[in-house]
């Protein structure tokens, strides 16, 4: 089992690894900077006041998860040409999911973190 992000993303072959690449940059550029990048559950993940997000490889697809059972029920129309699980998306191995929606979809953890810590940005 992988110990650090670069160690994950170097066992993945391509293009997996040039998406799940492309889907950190997205991740980080939206996480707040106090957002730490980890591996959790076997995967790379990011921790901002408890689990934000994650993403991993399979042999015939990627998953984006928003470690959170609801969060995805209100991006359901923006959601409805992926194929979803609870807490997952899951897309192609050489294809990411759009910037924007991604941002949002952090944006929103990100909120629902900070209203369960009782932190919420003023």
């Amino acid at each position: 089992m992988a110990k650090t992000v670069e160690e994950y993303l170097a066992r993945v072959p391509e293009p997996a690894r040039t998406t799940l690449e492309k889907m950190r940059a997205m991740v980080k550029a939206v996480a707040p900077k106090e957002a730490v990048e980890c591996i959790s559950y076997g995967m790379p993940a990011w921790r901002y006041k408890g689990m934000l997000v994650g993403y991993a490889a399979y042999p015939k697809h990627c998953t984006f998860f928003v470690m959170s059972g609801t969060l995805l029920d209100d991006f359901q129309t923006e959601l409805a040409s992926y194929e979803t699980s609870k807490g997952g998306i899951r897309f192609a191995l050489d294809k990411p999911l759009p910037a924007g929606l991604v941002k949002k979809l952090v944006k929103a953890k990100v909120a629902g973190n900070e209203a369960a810590k009782g932190t919420k940005k003023p």
